[in-house]
Order: C-alpha cells, then sequence, then structure tokens
C-alpha cells in the first residue's frame, strides 16, 4: 500500500491530533511527561507492525517531506541562536559537551566490551554504540556502508538502521520518566527554579512553549521562510562542497551553522529576525517531522536483531539513564536546569536531537520554563556531537581489536 505525499501529510497530522488526545487522556503518559508526538507515533508503528506481520501488508509512506521539516527545524533552532547567548551559556555548553563526549566514549566501550563476550565481530559494538545512538539512522547508515566496505561486516547498514530505531524510540520514551524520577528529588529541596538568561536574549519562551499562541504577520512569516529557505539552499550546497573532505559534516549540520551566521549578521545590520514566526515555524516542523519519523519506523526490523546486538542496546538504555541521573544531573547542578538538560541529554544520546527537544518541550510544559537547557541542548546536540563523534568513532577504530 502506498501512500502519496499528501496522505502522508494527512496521516502524520492524524497522528499528532491522536498524540494530543493520549497525553490528554491517559494519565500514565502526562506523569512520564511523554512528548504527544512520540505517543502518536508510536502508536502508529504499532499498527503499521501489525498490518506487516498479521495481515501481511506493507504501508509504504512517501517521506519527501521529511528531511525538508527536519532541516526547516534546525534552520529555526540556527535563526534563534545569538553570540551573545552562547557566550552567556559558554561555560555550562563546554562542561556539558565534556558530559555527552564522556557517554560516547562509554557507549563504544559498553558495545565493544559486550561484543567481545558474547563473540561476536566488536564492530557490532561500535554499531550498537555511539554509532547509530548518538549518530542516528544517518550517521548509522553512513558507517554501516563503511563497515562494510571496509571491514567486510555484512548487513551492517541494516543493523545500523535498526540499532537507530530503537534508539529513537527509547530516547523518546526514556526523557519524560528519567526528568519525574529528578523532580522528585528536588521537590523535596524545593529547589525548582531555572537560570536567569540575559536580557538581550530572544524571547526564551518561543521553543519552550510550542502550543502556546505566537503573535506574527503574514509579512514576518514570509521573511522567515525566506531565511530558513536561503539556509537549506546555501547548507545544502555548502554539505556538497565539503562532501568527501576531512571537514565533511552532515547537511543539517551545515544549514544550522549558515542560520546561525544569517541570524548574527541580520542582528548586526540592526534588523533581527521575527522570533516569533522562527519559533511558530521551528515548532510545527519539529511536531511533523518527529510523527514521520515514528509512523515510518519499521518495527519488524528490530525483530530481525540478534541477541548479542540486542542485548547490547538494552545494556545502552541502562547505561542512558543511569549517566543522565548521576552524572549529567549531578555534574550540570542539581538543580531544575539539570533536570531538563538531563531529558534532553536521554533524547540526543540515545535518539535525536529532535527527540532531545521534544523531551524538554514536555518537562517544562509541566514542571516550568528552563531557559538555559533550551539555549545549550541545541547548539551541543545539533552542532557539537556530530563533530564530536566522528572524532571518537575513529580514535576507536584505530584500536588493535579492529586490524
Amino acid at each position: 500500500m502506498n501512500v502519496k505525499v499528501y496522505g502522508t501529510l494527512v496521516v502524520a497530522s492524524l497522528v499528532l491530533l491522536v498524540g494530543q488526545w493520549l497525553v490528554a487522556a491517559v494519565p500514565l503518559l502526562r506523569k512520564w511527561t511523554i512528548p504527544e508526538p512520540v505517543a502518536g507515533g508510536i502508536v502508529a508503528a504499532l499498527i503499521v507492525f501489525g498490518l506487516h506481520s498479521y495481515a501481511h501488508v506493507d504501508v509504504v509512506f512517501d517521506t519527501s517531506l521529511q528531511a525538508p521539516l527536519m532541516l526547516a527545524f534546525f534552520a529555526t533552532i540556527g535563526l534563534n541562536a545569538n553570540i551573545a547567548n552562547l557566550k552567556h551559556g559558554g561555560p555550562v555548553l563546554v562542561r556539558f559537551l565534556a558530559l555527552v563526549v564522556g557517554l560516547l566514549v562509554l557507549q563504544n566501550v559498553l558495545g565493544i566490551a559486550l561484543s567481545l563476550a558474547f563473540g561476536v565481530d566488536p564492530l557490532f559494538g561500535l554499531l550498537g554504540g555511539s554509532v547509530s545512538l548518538a549518530g542516528g539512522h544517518g550517521t548509522g547508515a553512513a558507517w554501516g556502508a563503511v563497515f562494510t566496505e571496509h571491514h567486510g561486516l555484512q548487513s551492517a547498514t541494516e543493523a545500523a538502521i535498526a540499532c537507530a530505531t530503537f534508539g529513537l524510540i527509547m530516547g523518546g520514551i526514556l526523557g519524560g520518566p528519567v526528568a519525574q524520577h529528578l523532580m522528585k528529588r528536588l521537590g523535596a529541596r524545593g529547589d525548582t527554579s531555572g537560570t536567569a538568561v540575559p536580557q538581550s536574549a530572544p524571547d526564551p519562551y518561543a521553543f519552550e512553549e510550542p502550543k502556546a499562541e505566537q503573535p506574527t504577520t503574514p509579512g514576518a512569516f514570509i521573511n522567515t521562510l525566506t531565511l530558513i529557505a536561503i539556509s537549506l539552499a546555501v547548507g545544502d550546497a555548502l554539505s556538497e562542497l565539503i562532501a568527501g573532505t576531512a571537514f565533511e559534516l552532515p547537511t543539517f549540520v551545515c544549514v544550522l551553522f549558515v542560520a546561525v551566521l544569517l541570524a548574527n549578521g541580520l542582528a548586526f545590520a540592526g534588523r533581527p529576525v521575527a522570533e516569533h514566526a522562527v519559533a511558530l515555524i521551528g515548532n510545527v516542523s519539529l511536531a511533523l517531522f518527529l510523527a514521520m519519523a515514528l509512523m515510518t519506523l519499521r518495527l519488524w526490523d528490530l525483530a530481525s536483531l540478534a541477541l548479542p546486538v540486542f542485548t547490547i542496546l538494552a545494556a545502552q538504555t541502562v547505561l542512558m539513564v543511569v549517566y543522565a541521573i548521576f552524572v549529567t544531573f549531578r555534574v550540570m547542578g542539581s538543580n531544575y536546569d539539570a533536570v531538563v538538560l538531563s531529558a534532553g541529554h536521554c533524547g540526543f544520546g540515545l535518539g535525536a536531537t529532535p527527540t532531545a527537544i521534544a523531551n524538554m518541550q514536555a518537562v517544562t510544559a509541566r514542571f516550568g520554563h528552563s531557559h538555559l537547557a533550551f539555549l545549550v541542548v541545541p547548539m551541543v546536540a545539533a552542532f557539537f556531537i556530530d563533530i564530536a563523534n566522528a572524532i571518537v568513532i575513529k580514535l576507536f577504530l584505530a584500536l588493535p581489536i579492529f586490524h
């Protein structure tokens, strides 16, 4: 059953509506602050899985809008960032980045150790580590091809995609429960306040309140859409230009970089971006992208994972929870900002940046704003982590066990 692009958009919209209804109707989902796109997306993925397994009907969605929506979201993240804010959050950003790199290393150490214990190729440990979890589907598929071509690991790409699928689901599910657990600690101490941001910062509520009405005008909307389109076009051209070089980066990182330059250039010229229009387009793009990403998951691919790889992924899930609670939370200050940062870390530590933002939105919608988290996480999760992950992976591949 082939669903064309407009039908796919209709289904994605219905997924979001179902997610809203589920979170409103099921107390457990509200208690664990599960993001609405995650709740609706998983239900859709289960329906597709049921059709595949029991009715022998494969539903194939036209996902041609998925990549542009993702890139548009990253463009809005870039347009919402300015140098003054990054200077304000600089020390926190560096500390959080160090935590992120620490998790990347631990994920690969755990994956390799368990693969050796099971007697399988340690490359599967990397696939079940930072390659597919922190890296996501794109990075996983890219390195899977490398493992097959240069290391002779068969079915590496398929395994990477399955691992990334597992991570995306768990990353969206775990953020809320981890935040709920940490909020119980803070409730006992009465410390639930966030960190202030400078008065020059963009509207700190923009991305934290996806359901809030964003006052904007058609002119501001069109101007913002133009900036997003420029970011996508130039970012895509830049990605193609540096492809195959030592500076190669994913397209979304290039788009984010171009958007940051645009926003800060306009601010310097006295023509700042329309913050509410940026937030409106960003939140809509994020919601639709997550809905499409989750409803098109091939859950039956998870069933094809061998026991050793599935065990590695289960262990990685435990590692993420333990790391978020006992390392991320404590190192980032053991306060409310640290709670939101920990929820976001679960999102992109196992899944992807959009999952991290959705996790944080679900937490702040329930417990209150955390401007610092929304300043730090997007830059680390969308930009620095890909560079750090590439370096970490290459360092691990230099180990004697891979030669």
